[in-house]
């Protein structure tokens, strides 16, 4: 009988090692989970600023200001200018 009391204390003390180092590992992925739910959030933010970014830097205006201002460049003269069909018979 004390064998087997000893047996049964020896299997409850690794279940209870085995529930502490479980529950230890649980938390520690919690944690871990949290810190990159709050990255992702960063990241969504970050994305938004750069869309927003993206969005001011390629305006019309800004682009034509930049051309004519900075490189000096100008529309062609409309006479000079000719359109060509894609679907043309060759």
């Amino acid at each position: 009988m004390a064998k087997l009391n000893l047996l049964l204390l020896a299997v409850l003390v690794a279940c209870a090692l085995g529930l502490v180092s479980s529950q230890h590992k649980a938390r520690k992925l919690f944690t871990e989970l949290e810190r990159e739910h709050e990255r992702a959030r960063e990241l969504d933010a970050e994305y938004g600023r750069l869309q927003l970014e993206a969005s001011t830097w390629g305006l019309h205006s800004r682009v034509e200001r930049i051309a004519v201002g900075t490189l000096g460049l100008h529309a062609p003269d409309p006479r000079r200018v000719r359109l060509v069909a894609r679907d043309a018979p060759r």
